[in-house]
């Protein structure tokens, strides 16, 4: 498997138990762990072995870690964080492929002013209660969200085993609807997923051809980057080819404990776009598993929470980035 330098989000590894900095090349053994115990040199923080005896240590200068702030370190400023009052509407548009109705909703700021446009796919289990606060939090920062249920469009139930092909049309179409839109301030959009939305969005960028004219940027939570309906030993050990076609400046977040046969994938597909010179960053969060940005309260933890707000912030920051030379004049 390829090894890529996954770049760390240590702002809360010293507050949760067992948080640490790590590389996606660690895969040491407990066993080689406990043989090598008291025989490493010092300044050896960033090694298997270093985290266990000490607490977590980055030793990259600051200039190589990704989010460092000079502003924050030595003068305790913070930026200023854009919150605004959410609305939401029901939608609905055509998949033209098949005539079928697709509902949707649609989250923008409760105010009569124009933003970025946003396509959000949900996941497996559905746009529920859970995920719509996905799509309405990034609202929050300032953006015209569009997302589309694509399992009620179909009468699919959720947690589906299988991959209806034919609702990777109905996100397509999604983004004909979303910019034409009167309250949209860009001609482009991003796309924003998590789990199998991730492989939704995948294709609506490449097997769609998006990626050339109406998207802008790409951000997945732990995407499930294979087809669904593939079998077993490609689901655990391949990444689906049309993540090497895709040329959109991406940013993917995990957690540390995210399941390996995900995580796997998705380390394997980062690294193959970084040796092909493409725009991707993988972010991944100590003392979080699969699921931290929409965990519910009976079993929520600080790291979630922490790992949620940071994600948030820094998805808006990426979307602005990306977005910002396709504002309407």
């Amino acid at each position: 498997m390829a090894k890529t330098k996954s770049e760390i989000t240590p702002l809360f590894a010293a507050l949760v138990l067992g948080g640490s900095i790590f590389t996606s090349s660690f895969v040491a053994s407990q066993s080689a762990q406990a043989q090598n115990i008291g025989k490493q040199p010092s300044g050896v923080s960033d090694t298997a072995v270093g985290r266990r005896l000490e607490a977590p240590v980055n030793r990259l200068p600051a200039d190589k870690k990704f989010w460092w702030d000079d502003d924050w370190y030595e003068n305790g400023l913070l930026p200023n964080v854009v919150n605004h009052k959410v609305r939401q509407r029901d939608a609905t548009y055509t998949n033209p492929i098949d005539g079928t109705e697709v509902p949707a909703l649609i989250y923008r700021p409760d105010d009569q002013k124009k933003y970025p446009a946003i396509l959000f796919q949900h996941g497996r289990r559905g746009l529920d209660e859970m995920v719509k606060r996905l799509a309405k939090r990034l609202a929050a920062r300032g953006f015209v969200v569009l997302a589309p249920d694509v399992y009620t469009a179909r009468f699919i139930d959720k947690f589906p085993l299988e991959h209806l092909e034919e609702t990777e049309g109905d996100v397509n179409a999604g983004v004909d609807m979303l910019l034409k839109q009167p309250d949209i301030s860009t001609s482009k959009a991003c796309l924003y997923s998590h789990t199998r939305g991730g492989y939704y969005t995948l294709t609506t960028a490449v097997k769609f051809n998006r990626q050339e004219k109406d998207i802008a940027c790409y951000v997945s939570f732990y995407p499930h980057w294979v087809n669904p309906n593939a079998p077993e030993p490609v689901q655990v050990y391949r990444y689906d080819s049309d993540v090497d076609k895709l040329k959109l400046p991406t940013m993917i977040f995990i957690g540390e404990y995210e399941q390996y046969q995900r995580r796997r994938s998705i380390e394997t597909a980062v690294a193959s776009m970084k040796k092909a010179g493409r725009d991707v960053k993988l972010i991944i969060y100590p003392g979080v598993g699969r699921g931290f940005d929409f965990r519910p309260p009976t079993v929520r933890t600080l790291a979630d929470d922490l790992a949620t707000k940071d994600s948030n912030q820094r998805i808006a920051v990426f979307f602005n980035k990306h977005l910002k030379a396709w504002v309407k004049k």
